[in-house]
């Protein structure tokens, strides 16, 4: 890694893996900054849907992943909030519909690459925590630390359930079971930056694992590889 260069920590893993949160507490331990890229596509889906920019229309699709304008922060109680263009749509974004949408956009190389160059942008002093699917493997490959999160299907599909109920959303918990089959299945076989691990990430089950033990495990790691200060 460049000395010139901000250290990374990349976190990737399906959907529900627990890489979100994960990611926002060690960043949040550390006082590194945080990028959420599953949100990124999250929010080029909204404004898509927005401009009426159908999964189609590739080229338009990278022209509004290229202008995107997002922003990461936190409420006064820690939780998360997400600013797209100024607006809060912090509980749109986390909606099964603009999920599915996502992972569909995701596949499209036009919008991949647009993304890019915002996604490189959150590289700033004094580090970065950035969780994906493809941090490690393709917009990080340098990244000091490479986590690669897994869990059961049942356990995922239980956690998003917990999640979108807690927001006071609606959910299925059979229909998000066959939602996450599916994006595992659509985020593996696509053929641009497919969902795989990295050739040197550690791999981490967090099936039945609490957040404190996988958090308490990464700073560990990262305390290792990147030779933090105690």
């Amino acid at each position: 890694m460049s000395a010139k260069l901000s250290p990374v920590i990349a976190i990737d893993g399906p959907s529900g893996s627990g890489k979100g949160t994960i990611a926002r507490a060690v960043a949040s331990r550390l006082g590194w900054n945080l990028l959420d890229s599953g949100a990124l596509y999250r929010l080029l889906a909204l404004a898509a849907e927005q401009a009426g920019v159908g999964p189609e229309a590739a080229a338009r699709l990278g022209s509004l992943a290229r202008n995107l304008r997002v922003e990461f922060s936190q409420d006064a109680s820690g939780n998360e909030r997400i600013l797209m263009g100024g607006q809060d749509v912090t509980l749109r974004v986390r909606a099964e519909s603009t999920g599915e949408l996502a992972s569909r956009i995701a596949a499209i190389p036009e919008v991949r690459a647009g993304l890019l160059d915002l996604q490189h942008g959150f590289r700033r002093p004094p580090g970065l925590v950035a969780d994906g699917r493809d941090m490690g493997t393709v917009v990080f490959p340098d990244a000091g630390l490479k986590i690669f999160l897994t869990a059961s299907v049942g356990e995922r599909a239980q956690r998003r359930y917990n999640q979108l109920i807690e927001k006071g959303l609606t959910a299925n918990l059979d229909a998000l079971f066959r939602d996450i089959s599916a994006r595992d299945e659509r985020d593996q076989n696509r053929p641009v930056s497919p969902l795989e691990p990295a050739a040197d990430a550690v791999r981490l089950d967090t099936t039945h694992v609490g957040i404190g033990q996988v958090v308490a495990r990464v700073m560990e790691l990262a305390g290792e590889r990147l030779r933090l200060p105690e």
